[in-house]
């Protein structure tokens, strides 16, 4: 077999690592801007052991589909993980190392929030397996913290950054910027503090309001379309300067300190997703299954200990879902869509899927690159990304036919 096709071969499906996603849905309040799986309830010891045996037993479930396959990475989300117990932590870490030979450099990474009472828990997580720690600063003034519904105030977001950059090598922290009232110098003069707090990764997220949250319900509107672009853009600049360009729409960092669990979803790899509404995708023989976990958690709860997993749908995509979804993602990354990759993962080429002439016609504007072996949105698309996305996918229309 010649050089180029046995790495070929190598990055085929069964041998690339999964990605592993443990959901814990329950916070000590539920943020008015927050439209995750999340639950204002703080549970009791007794259920929170029982929620770590349903988890266990519904890893066992996919680790049996899933066989040979190396870990990535594993990645605690929520919710607010960091409630968990270390002890619960380190349990699954050690029935996920059963399951999987965990690749290389396995990026184990829990999301916490900067309370002085869950910040205390760091080392314990360090000591329990995990690598990297994300934590939920959201802001840097007490008055946007209280408005966003956060529990911690700036002092304790510090404090829980100083113990974090101690503790683990790697580590990174969320900020929402386009905050009602928030102006450009605003944003700048908390950037730039940000900036000088933050390691190699960081997290800036502009503030869309969700239907079903309290800020939807409370009629709070989102920024003007110009100012959020100026806030977007300074965004960028400060970050590029700083030494942290992003690698994605709303993520930073340092070359080599991006986020491999999160890379997983943008390049349209595998992964499994466990516990009260997780989603995974599993490829095989040359299809995609999206699964579905029971999103309530007492509902998941009870369907793990009468059938051994929660999934309450898995649905093979087909093949124009499946294309869809990997320009939708694989257009969030700085780098874009590497055209080997694509046809690997679902069977077409990419020039044979795109619209053409909008291809030429953002090319000619200087919003797309595109080389034939990789397609992304310049620095000025990716002001529009959603439109560039639709115009690409758009199927042109046949001629009419003459009368």
């Amino acid at each position: 077999m010649s050089a180029d096709k046995s790495a070929e071969k190598s990055l085929l499906v069964p041998h690339e690592s999964l990605a592993l996603y443990v959901h814990w849905p329950w916070c000590l309040s539920k943020c008015p801007y927050c439209d995750f799986n999340s639950r204002a309830l703080a549970p009791a010891d007794s259920d929170q052991k029982a929620y770590r045996e349903a988890i266990l037993r519904e890893l066992n479930h996919y680790a049996e589909q899933t066989k040979g396959r190396p870990l990535g990475s594993l990645f605690f989300g929520g919710g607010t993980p960091s409630l968990m117990s270390p002890d619960t932590v380190q349990a699954i870490i050690e029935a996920a190392h059963d399951h999987w030979d965990f690749q290389n450099g396995c990026e184990i990474t829990i999301e916490a929030n900067p309370t002085s009472i869950e910040a205390a828990k760091f080392r314990a997580f360090r000591e329990a397996g995990v690598n990297r720690v994300s934590v939920g600063v959201q802001a840097l003034n007490d008055t946007d913290l209280q408005a966003l519904g956060r529990e911690h105030s700036v002092d304790e977001a510090l404090r829980a950054l100083d113990i974090a950059s101690a503790i683990f090598e790697r580590f990174t922290f969320d900020l929402i910027y386009a905050r009602p009232g928030q102006g450009q110098g605003d944003w700048a003069d908390e950037l730039e503090r940000a900036l000088a707090l933050a390691g190699d990764h960081l997290s800036l997220y502009q503030l869309t309001i969700e239907p079903g949250t309290a800020f939807f319900r409370q009629n709070v509107e989102e920024v003007d379309q110009d100012l959020g672009a100026d806030l977007y853009e300074i965004t960028q600049e400060l970050c590029e300067e700083a030494g942290l360009p992003a690698y994605e729409v709303s993520n930073h960092a340092r070359v080599g300190q991006e986020s491999r669990h999160n890379m997983t979803y943008w390049q349209g790899g595998d992964y499994i997703g466990i516990g009260p509404g997780a989603h995974g995708r599993l490829s095989t023989s040359g299809t995609t299954r999206a699964t579905h976990q029971m999103a309530d958690p007492a509902k998941w709860s009870a369907a793990v200990a009468r059938d051994g997993h929660a999934t309450a749908k898995v649905r093979e995509l087909r093949p124009r879902e499946r294309l869809e979804e990997l320009v939708l993602s694989g257009m969030r990354l700085t780098d874009g869509i590497d055209a080997r990759r694509f046809a690997r993962q679902c069977g077409q080429e990419l020039i044979q899927v795109l619209n053409t002439d909008a291809l030429f016609d953002l090319q000619t504007a200087q919003l797309i690159d595109f080389d034939g072996q990789r397609l992304a949105a310049t620095a000025a698309g990716r002001l529009m990304l959603n439109t560039l996305i639709t115009q690409l996918l758009d199927e042109p229309q046949a001629p009419s036919k003459p009368d």
